[in-house]
């Protein structure tokens, strides 16, 4: 028969294309599941690019990112995980374990001649059952302000013991509480701003209400200033330079040359005067600032601050309340920033720029301190999950205990659910309960426990009503997680078993890979 497709297109059908399928899933969960639970190992990424860049992570969505995967499978994790990182923030290695243990499970039931549509149909079922199990058995204190506010601080605790912060997770629960409190409500973590700087410990680390700048104060102009009208622009304030590239321009004295260069400076001392004519004392620019223009500025009793960088601007804008100009030929027009205090401020050996008393009240600067810049990317990781967990878990207040206990309560429902269920089915709905207690599985053997003997004593433990029973790997036991404090948002645990079913059913359907050609060039000579 006649090949349709070219010649340099790989093509993988039926079981051999299912097989393919596993196996990349398995390689991926296999990778990202020593990262799971508090005793999780950090894994360390090289880029081969020019610097080398070293990255050190146990965040399941930074690992999945930075891996270049070919297996098409292992790409659909590597994009649940990078999706639950966007939605929810936490969870990104449950995800990829859980859906990792549905497809190996779906595998030994594709091996007993089950069909892909009759597991599909048994998860679908299973995850339903998972799901209603959840929403009975969580709580929500969104009427108590304390034990609202109990619950936040536990729920970031328990993000941050499994990261890098985990020796100093009270402290820093603590300032993502705070700062997550001041936001009121709202999602938007821009008016929250991380500044990283190296030196000294984390403990040193500190929230400050406001918003810091990292450039410093130019020479002879105000270091302190009250009740300030701020301009932020970006514009190029070099224009007493020639910019057009090759210009000649012929003269036939040296006064000549003085003229244009009086020209260009008075065009300068215009644009100046413009900018001063919008009421402001604090200019802040995304471009440099020359010496003439800083001169006028500094004359003028204007705090002018340059090089400013685009992300820095536009938060400043942002939290300020005023917008990013370009022209100054209409004041009327240009909304201005405001804030009570601008004053240069050190930390360790830096000076940097701290605007407090800003228009958005709830915006805030957390700066950390680390030994080094991997330690502080790293904290900076941890840290903006804890915060987007908390930001999450204000709008949707129910709450769950954690430690392997959702798991085994979903377990329970799932396997009663198998029992009544009849037809083929029923092995598939069996099989989402196994997937679902190898995460406490997991849990314990990365903490070097005895996962059989714990998860045996966990399931008996669950069959009383109303178990609060977890495992606690500091004890290296069974421990009651309403005690311990250890607890989850519900959006979380529920973004996992979502996704998590939907990318195994996914990949569950496939029954052929086609590989394309790759294009070639073609001999133009």
């Amino acid at each position: 028969m006649e090949r349709v497709l070219k010649d340099d297109v790989v093509q993988e059908k039926g079981e051999r294309a299912r097989m393919a399928s596993f196996v990349g899933v398995m390689a991926v969960e296999g990778l990202a599941k020593t990262t799971l639970g508090p005793k999780g190992m950090d894994k360390m990424l090289q880029s081969t690019g020019r610097g080398r860049n070293v990255t050190v992570t146990n965040d399941g969505a930074t690992i999945l990112k930075s891996l270049h995967v070919g297996n098409p499978a292992a790409k659909v994790l590597a994009d649940i995980s990078k999706v639950q990182d966007d939605e929810v923030g936490d969870g990104t290695t449950s995800v990829v374990v859980l859906a990792g243990e549905l497809l190996r499970e779906a595998e030994k039931l594709v091996n007993m001649k089950i069909h892909p549509m009759t597991i599909i149909a048994g998860y679908r079922m299973a995850a339903k059952c998972a799901r209603n199990a959840l929403l009975q058995r969580t709580m929500d204190n969104k009427e108590n302000t304390d034990k609202f506010k109990t619950d936040l601080m536990n729920i970031a605790m328990t993000t941050l013991s499994s990261k890098i912060l985990s020796q100093d997770k009270e402290y820093f629960a603590e300032l993502a509480v705070d700062a997550v409190l001041r936001l009121k409500g709202s999602t938007n973590l821009e008016s929250i701003q991380i500044l990283k700087k190296p030196g000294g410990s984390l403990k040193d680390s500190f929230l400050d209400e406001g918003f810091i700048l990292d450039r410093k104060i130019g020479l002879g102009q105000p270091k302190r200033i009250e009740n300030a009208n701020i301009l932020v622009a970006n514009t190029a304030m070099n224009t007493d330079k020639v910019k057009i590239y090759g210009a000649c321009v012929r003269v036939d004295s040296m006064a000549k040359v003085a003229d244009i260069e009086a020209a260009e400076k008075q065009k300068m001392r215009e644009k100046v005067q413009k900018i001063i004519g919008h009421g402001i004392n604090c200019f802040v620019n995304r471009q440099l600032i020359y010496n003439f223009p800083e001169e006028l500025f500094a004359d003028a009793g204007i705090l002018a601050v340059e090089h400013a960088d685009f992300e820095g601007i536009e938060r400043l804008a942002l939290v300020t309340g005023g917008d990013i100009a370009s022209t100054f030929d209409n004041p009327e027009s240009v909304k201005l920033g405001h804030c009570k205090v601008i004053e240069e401020i050190m930390i360790g050996e830096d000076r940097l720029i701290h605007f407090s008393g800003v228009a958005m009240g709830q915006a805030c600067t957390i700066v950390l301190r680390g030994a080094s810049e991997h330690v502080l990317d790293e904290a900076e990781r941890s840290l903006h999950d804890a915060l987007f967990v908390l930001s999450q878990t204000v709008n949707d207040t129910r709450v769950l205990f954690g430690g392997g206990w959702p798991e085994m309560v979903m377990a329970k429902e799932v396997d009663e659910l198998a029992r009544k269920t009849p037809g083929k089915k029923s092995h598939a709905i069996d099989a989402f309960s196994r997937a679902l207690q190898a995460i406490p599985t997991i849990i314990a053997d990365n903490a070097g426990l005895d996962s059989a003997e714990l998860i045996s004593q966990l399931r008996a433990e669950h069959h009383k009503e109303n178990s609060t029973a977890g495992i606690d790997v500091i004890t290296g036991g069974l421990g009651d997680m309403q005690k311990r404090g250890i607890s989850e948002a519900f959006k979380v645990k529920q973004a996992i078993i979502l996704s998590a079913t939907e990318a195994a059913e996914m990949i569950l359907r496939v029954d052929e890979i086609i590989t394309c050609a790759p294009r070639r060039r073609e001999d133009r000579m």
